[in-house]
This record gives structure tokens, C-alpha cells and sequence, in this order.
């Protein structure tokens, strides 16, 4: 069957992907993204797909997106893998309100208590209404960052 995406690679690209094989240098995808398109080199062994994903222990489906990906985005991008745009969610805290939160813990703890804990500060931080709502897990890696 006629491959609808043909993976041929330059003399640089193919030494740079057997470097990354060799060395087993990067991300297993990285390693598995290189191995994948070693073997459908059409200058090389131009295995076909159920061969490569047999070989390696992925689908056929994981080879035909390694093709397209190629084609469409170019070699970098298939290597390495695509950068996200956004974080998977949203941030909760401004820059702002984190800079309260931090002004907040560094001052001195409500009268009858020793010191700040992630309970209290999370029940302070509604109260002066810094945000409307807040877990303690929130603060804590809002304090763990600037630690």
C-alpha cells in the first residue's frame, strides 16, 4: 500500500537520530520517536508500519502520527515533541495575590496562634478576600516556590 506520508531523512538527520538510539539520550518517546523513524527511512530500511510498531512495542497508529508529524511540523519538532502552549490549567493565583499570600505568611501569625499554618493561611487569605476561594494544597506550592 502507497504510504500517504514518506519518511526521508538527510545524511545529519539520520546521524543525529543514531546518536539518540546509541546513546539512549532524551525521553524514552524521544528514544522510541527516533527508533520509529529510523526504520521508515525510505533511504534506509523502510520498514512498514505494523513491522516498526511490532518492533517497538507501539501501535501502528503511534508510526502513522511519527510520519505525519514529520511531514507537517518538520524534524525538530517530531523529535523532540511539541511544546505546550498553556500549562494543562490554569494558574489560580495572580502575580499579586501570590505576593500577598507571601507578605501575608512572612508577617506575624493571628493573636493565640504560634506560627502559620496551611489551614490558617488559607482561612486569612479568604477572609482579607485576596481570592474568593483557595485550597491549603494551592498555598503550599505558592510558599514552595519561593523557598
Amino acid at each position: 500500500m502507497q504510504k500517504k506520508y514518506v519518511v526521508r531523512l538527510t545524511d545529519e538527520e539520520r546521524c543525529e537520530l543514531e546518536q539518540v538510539v546509541k546513546k539512549l539520550k532524551g525521553t524514552s518517546q524521544k528514544v522510541r520517536r527516533a527508533q520509529v523513524l529510523l526504520k521508515a527511512d525510505a533511504n534506509g530500511p523502510n520498514w512498514t508500519d505494523q513491522r516498526i510498531a511490532d518492533a517497538f512495542g507501539c501501535r501502528v497508529q503511534t508510526v502513522e502520527k511519527i510520519r505525519q508529524r514529520l511531514v507537517e511540523r518538520g524534524f525538530r519538532e517530531t523529535l523532540d515533541g511539541a511544546k505546550r502552549e498553556q500549562p494543562p490549567t490554569e494558574k489560580l493565583l495572580s502575580g499579586e495575590q501570590e505576593a500577598r499570600v507571601i507578605a501575608l505568611r512572612l508577617g506575624p501569625p493571628p493573636k493565640g496562634y504560634a506560627n502559620w499554618t496551611l489551614r490558617l493561611l488559607t482561612r486569612q487569605v479568604v477572609a482579607l478576600e485576596i481570592v474568593e476561594s483557595i485550597s491549603h494544597e494551592t498555598i503550599r506550592q505558592t510558599l514552595k516556590k519561593t523557598a
